[in-house]
């Protein structure tokens, strides 16, 4: 899988304000804003992109995903920091 791949896979399931993924086709790391993480806690908000992801985790087509999530005012404070 490509980061590209990954990535569409994750906006067809969660709509995304900001979408950031790079990995080595296994190992992935992703910053993921969405206004869905609203009101959520992070595992939460992890489960929402893993049931977005489905299958691929159990198969290994996913083998690891390590994940910042955030909504946009967070993200927006973040990133003014």
């Amino acid at each position: 899988m490509t980061a590209d791949e990954l990535r569409d896979i994750i906006r067809m399931g969660l709509v995304c304000e900001h979408l950031e993924v790079k990995g080595d086709g296994r190992h992935w790391e992703a910053v993921i804003v969405s206004e869905d993480f609203a009101g959520k806690r992070p595992i939460q908000r992890h489960q929402r992109v893993y049931a977005t992801l489905g299958a691929r985790m159990q198969t290994d087509e996913v083998h690891a995903l390590s994940m910042k999530t955030f909504t946009p005012s967070e993200w927006a404070a973040q990133s003014t920091n």
